[in-house]
């Protein structure tokens, strides 16, 4: 299918109903992160379990813009869970429902142990709220195109990124943005003229 091979890890059981093929590819993502989550001291992902995915602790539902009667998920916030693990590509599969739809969307992982580069999706995601990747083990550069999104808020502070800051750092619409505790390099106020929201 579109998302090749992602699905090749999850064995999904025939008698399970889902409402739409939104929350089944959600229920597919969701399964797989899962099984990247190396410690969950909380036994947070306990309940994720079954077709219900928006009764799993941290997944929050509302109705679809495109179809009222079909619920989606608009926001999934792991803040503080004391988790170790990483994001697995599948998670690409929760941007298949945003691709016509705009969401008031949040993505919060903050307060925990998750390792690796930038989680790409996190900017495939059609986010309009917030990204929240504070105080983590995340490494690596960050993506320019994280600064051509449409949020109202990024904080990336408290992990190990090393990057420069990017020719479009200036162009998001951000009304607050925390890098701290990082290695960047670059101007920044350069680029802070045109951050108008800021």
């Amino acid at each position: 299918d579109e998302f090749g091979d992602r699905e090749k890890n999850i064995i999904i059981d025939p008698s399970l109903a889902f409402e739409n093929l939104r929350l089944r590819n959600t229920y597919i993502a969701l399964q797989d992160w899962k099984k990247a989550i190396l410690l969950d001291l909380f036994n947070l992902t306990a309940d994720w379990v079954g077709p219900d995915v928006c009764d799993y602790t941290g997944v929050y539902c509302t109705p679809a813009f495109d179809n009222k009667r079909n619920k989606i998920v608009t926001c999934i916030n792991l803040n503080h869970e004391d988790i170790t693990g990483y994001l697995p590509k599948e998670l690409g599969l929760l941007t298949g429902f945003f691709v016509k739809v705009k969401l008031m969307l949040e993505l919060d992982l903050s307060n925990n142990w998750f390792t690796s580069k930038f989680p790409e999706v996190s900017v495939m995601l059609h986010l309009h709220k917030f990204l929240d990747l504070r105080f983590n083990e995340f490494e690596g550069t960050v993506p320019k195109e994280l600064f051509d999104k449409d949020l109202d808020a990024i904080f990336i502070n408290h992990n190990r990124f090393r990057f420069n800051l990017p020719d479009n750092f200036g162009n998001s619409p951000v009304s607050i943005i925390n890098l701290a505790n990082n290695k960047f390099h670059g101007c920044v106020l350069a680029s802070l003229w045109k951050m108008t929201g800021l």
